[in-house]
């Protein structure tokens, strides 16, 4: 055929749109031409076989994206200071200028708005999408507000998206007292769902979308706040989703804290949703270099007195005596006396939150009449308590804190106080707030001073600076508008930290905004539900794609580069330097794997005796000829089932690098440099020569003359073997009798016969035409590294894990082999906030029917508890049997999914399913009072909380599952779980409702 049906090909190939877009674009290409274009079947499935003709060498250089690549282009729009304007538009459409506004607005401020604020409420005046990208109390949410005016004025709907239900709630009440005409959807409370504007968590915007809401046709613009969530690698997919699957004629604003490519974010809504998009961001400040070298010098100064004095190196070092346990104490003091109150103190641990607290407890920051209404606030929110309740320890032991204007903020707080210590600080009635970095985000309750008691914070894997994303986010809190004329932010370093770090920290660019999307069942599951779209359609159209798309055109001029690089060198007789270069290249080949028979412990560590001669390279540092001083073997760590074994060796390091205590690692002296010979530990691997001389070393390599000593014997033999330094052979010396080193030297003897009797070797010009090849090869190299990263940033990412996504629904009986959602689909479909293949297979094997609803209540808690508990409770049978069956259950989907190729732990993924609060959750559903519960773990009040919370929308999910299979029993028994855990100060009315 002359022609290639498109359809057709999208049709029996079930290929995506972006796959056929590239094959047009290919084939269109003036240098191909193809024929006999055939499908062909395997077991894999359908495949297109293409015979494709090329005239030109350089089809990937002159191959054009244009096509292929997503169509959007970007315009800078002139400022004032402080503010950056960017607009993404369509390439086919002419860049307009905002048009000024006609008539009264749509609200009014009683303040002078800033630069960015107006240019963004410009923006919507004239209907279209911006992103605000501002650090922390800038006033972002100015735009929101404008946007839901707007949308108001014109008789339209529109939807508020917040990341959380506590913030959705704080929303509420903002946008409740400032509209009326507000209602709010957060699963658990729905007030007012018939309202213009609705507040809502981004989990019920695409809920909403997948099941076709009748809302969605009347909304105009729809408000993302904390937009920068997306990067959540858990929860961020489904900001994209929501985006993805919102329909085009909606409006949107965009509110983030201060990313650096939030140009890349505006261009991929143009390019996903055909809109112009607007870019506003705000920024300022300047780092003193030599203002930050003075305060570390005193720092130093402190430590170094500590020292003398007796303090002490701990083990990640820092040293004793630069901060007392009294140190935020006398902070907080002079905060109090220079009056620069209210201030947070951010800490990074809850634990740390309150001893801080209690620290400066016996200070008062409030007078009578302030303690008078602190403790009528407080009483007024703790009213909606039992009496049982309200005797609490964490209820009893927060007033009197409160009431001399102390506050306590972190995840561990019962939602109660913590609401109540948000009032109050919003207020001024609370003069310092201890709180961990989660109170940086959401509603806006700024300070006049931001306190750091750290520079450092454990991230669950290791302890580290704290970025400047997250350093921007907290410190934003500094400053409050209208009543400072500046923020003050107070840093607490008690370890050395070089002027690049307090840069970086300070002044780096905010963490970019990069794609967390990751494929989920549910999602599967819901699109392929879903007749207008498909699982294929969401992966080509999300940010992750779209950043790798965004990629090619770099890709593509790094390839005409190092093409134009490789054809520029120009060899004599190349097609014979070529050869001899080969045979060199397999020389070294062949001695690496020489050298590994050689760095077995069994072989070499006989000949490491104290003296012999070794030769130290790693990647990127070559110390030369060294002299042993001893080896050890390593307890307890092994390396490919081996035994780890460090060789200490004297070596001829720079004097920077052994001047300092601190380094991390010894430098070699560069060539001519009188450095100083100092000892370093090496791994076997590191040795690339053992040489058959030894010297004699003294006893005590302490003092430096005896060092130095050795560093002229190594220099003497040098120069008694002109020709290079013996080395022990590995058959005649060290006695290694491997048959594969024989064939492995025989290899190695041929190869050196075919390099000498080459005529090259003999050739005056040999090195200069050998360093052009070698140079030549490594462009090679590159552009094939290149090629291969052209290959992947053109493919669909993730489709590969779409397939055996697929595969395990299919085998698990969720959809059939055609992609057809089956029953056991649409009741994981009705599942998002536990593990919805579990969860339904649990169902479907009918492990909760035998339970009473307190036994299949708290089995649901293992779904939703995601804290680290310092031990396992000793669970009853009655709990420990069905927590077996759930086991046994997710070890077969374990199983499953790594037969269909899924990289799949089974120990991991049983691990994720924690039964800390099995007894806990089935004490609190039979009855027992939340005093009662609370003495059964050592978990904080405030997590407790928010498991059972998180287990309730469990249940309601589990209700609608049972209900899509008509199972009004179980439906029932979920029904009735939700009766029993729903009570008391665990589900308290939020304040701001």
């Amino acid at each position: 055929t002359d022609q290639l049906n498109y359809s057709e090909l999208y049709k029996v190939l079930e290929i995506s749109s972006t796959s056929t877009s590239y094959i047009k674009t290919l084939l269109a290409h003036e240098c191909i031409s193809y024929y006999n274009p055939t499908i062909k079947h395997s077991g894999t499935g359908p495949f297109l076989v293409l015979l494709v003709l090329c005239n030109c060498n350089r089809c990937f250089v002159c191959f054009s994206l244009a096509e292929f690549m997503p169509q959007v282009k970007v315009e800078q729009v002139d400022t004032v200071e402080g503010c950056s304007h960017e607009v993404a538009l369509p390439d086919s459409d002419d860049y307009k200028p905002l048009k000024p506004r006609v008539g009264k607005a749509a609200k009014e401020y009683p303040f002078v708005l800033d630069p960015f604020q107006r240019e963004a409420i410009l923006c919507i005046d004239n209907n279209e999408s911006v992103l605000v990208s501002a650090h922390t109390s800038a006033g972002k949410t100015v735009c929101a507000e404008y946007a839901i005016a707007l949308a108001l004025r014109e008789k339209q709907r529109v939807i508020f998206t917040s990341p959380i239900k506590a913030l959705s709630n704080q929303k509420y009440r903002e946008m409740y007292e400032e509209f009326q005409d507000v209602g709010l959807m957060t699963g658990d409370v729905t007030i007012n769902p018939t309202a213009s504007c609705l507040v809502m968590t981004t989990e019920i915007l695409r809920s909403m979308l997948y099941r076709g809401s009748e809302i969605m046709r009347e909304v105009a613009w729809v408000v993302f706040d904390e937009i920068h969530y997306m990067r959540d690698a858990e929860r961020g997919v489904v900001w994209e989703e929501t985006i993805i699957l919102l329909p085009d004629n909606v409006h949107y604003v965009f509110l983030s804290a201060t990313i650096p490519n939030a140009k890349q974010f505006a261009e991929w809504i143009c390019h996903l949703h055909k809109q112009v998009g607007c870019c506003t961001e705000h920024f300022f400040g300047d780092f003193r270099e030599d203002n930050f070298n003075t305060a570390m010098q005193v720092l130093r100064d402190a430590g170094d007195s500590g020292s003398s004095s007796g303090g002490k190196w701990d083990p990640r070092g820092r040293k004793g005596g630069t901060k007392g346990p009294s140190s935020v104490f006398k902070i907080v003091k002079m905060i109090m006396e220079r009056n620069f109150q209210p201030v947070i103190i951010f800490s990074f641990s809850k634990k740390e939150c309150e001893a801080y607290a209690l620290q400066v407890s016996k200070l008062d920051f409030n007078r009578d009449d302030e303690k008078r209404l602190v403790e009528e606030v407080f009483n007024n929110a703790v009213d909606c308590l039992s009496d049982e309740d309200k005797k609490l320890p964490q209820v009893e032991h927060v007033l009197p804190l409160l009431k001399r204007g102390i506050g306590i903020h972190h995840g561990g707080l019962l939602p109660i106080l913590k609401e109540t210590i948000e009032i109050l600080f919003s207020e001024g009635l609370l003069k310092a707030l201890f709180a961990t970095e989660t109170f940086a985000m959401g509603i806006n309750m700024p300070a006049r001073t931001v306190l750091f008691t750290s520079a450092r914070k454990f991230d669950g894997k290791n302890h580290r600076f704290i970025t400047s994303g997250e350093y921007i986010q907290m410190s934003g809190r500094a400053g409050r508008r209208g009543m400072d004329d500046r923020g003050i932010v107070i840093f607490m370093v008690d370890e050395k930290m070089s002027p690049a770090v307090g840069k970086q920290l300070l002044k780096g660019s905010a963490d970019p905004l990069n794609s967390a999307f990751h494929l989920t069942y549910n999602m599967v599951l819901n699109l392929l539900r879903v007749e207008e779209i498909n699982p294929e359609y969401m992966l080509e159209k999300s940010f992750y794609q779209f950043q790798h798309y965004r990629a090619l055109p770099g890709v593509v001029e790094k390839i005409k580069k190092y093409e134009e690089q490789y054809h520029s060198i120009e060899i004599p007789n190349e097609e014979g330097v070529v050869t001899y270069f080969k045979i060199r290249q397999q020389l070294a080949k062949l001695g690496k794997e020489i050298q590994e028979f050689i760095h077995k412990p069994k072989y070499c560590l006989p000949f490491l005796q104290p003296g012999r001669l070794v030769k130290v390279k790693n990647e990127d540092a070559d110390f030369g000829w060294g002299v042993v001083v001893n080896f050890c073997k390593k307890t307890n760590v092994k390396v490919n089932s081996e035994p780890l074994y460090v060789v200490e060796v004297l070596v001829h390091c720079s004097k920077d690098s052994v001047k300092d205590a601190a380094t991390e690692a010894a430098k070699p002296a560069a060539p001519g440099e009188t450095g100083e010979m100092q000892v370093v530990p090496v791994m076997l691997h590191l040795l690339t020569s053992i040489s058959s001389v030894r010297l004699y070393i003294p006893k005590d390599l302490r003092p430096f003359d005896n060092r130095q000593l050795l560093l002229k014997s190594i220099q003497e033999v040098q120069k008694r073997f002109p020709d290079g330094v013996p080395l022990l052979d590995p058959v005649d010396d060290m006695g290694i009798k491997d048959p594969a080193l024989k064939k492995v030297i025989q290899k190695v003897e041929a190869f050196e016969h075919r390099m000498y009797s080459h005529p090259l070797h003999s050739d005056p010009n040999l090195e200069s035409v050998y360093s052009l090849c070698e140079k030549k090869a490594l462009i090679a190299a590159d552009v094939r590294t290149a090629k291969r990263e052209l290959k992947k940033a053109r493919t669909v990412l993730q489709m590969d894990k779409l397939k055996c996504r697929k595969r395990v629904l299919r085998r698990l009986g969720f959809a059939s082999p055609s992609d057809v959602i089956e029953v056991k689909g649409r009741v994981a479909c009705e599942i998002s906030s536990g593990d919805e293949l579990l969860l339904t297979e649990m169902i479907f094997n009918g492990l909760f029917n035998d339970l009473t609803v307190e036994q299949a209540t708290a089995l649901l808690s293992c779904f939703v508890f995601q804290e680290n508990a310092s031990e396992m409770p000793k669970l009853t049978e009655q709990l420990a049997a069905p927590l077996r069956q759930m086991q046994e259950c997710a070890k077969r989907i374990a199983k499953v999914s790594a037969d269909a190729k899924l990289e799949v732990d089974e120990e991991t993924y049983l691990n994720q399913f924690k039964p800390h609060l099995m007894d806990v959750v089935y004490a609190w559903a039979n009855g027992a009072t939340f005093a009662q519960i609370c003495k059964m773990t050592d978990v904080f009040e405030g997590s407790i909380i928010r498991c059972m919370r998180r287990l309730e929308e469990v249940l309601r999910q589990m209700c609608s599952a049972a209900k899509a299979i008509g199972n009004t029993e179980l439906e029932n028994k979920f029904a009735e779980g939700i009766t029993k855990i729903k009570r008391d100060i665990v589900f308290a009315a939020s304040l701001y409702l």
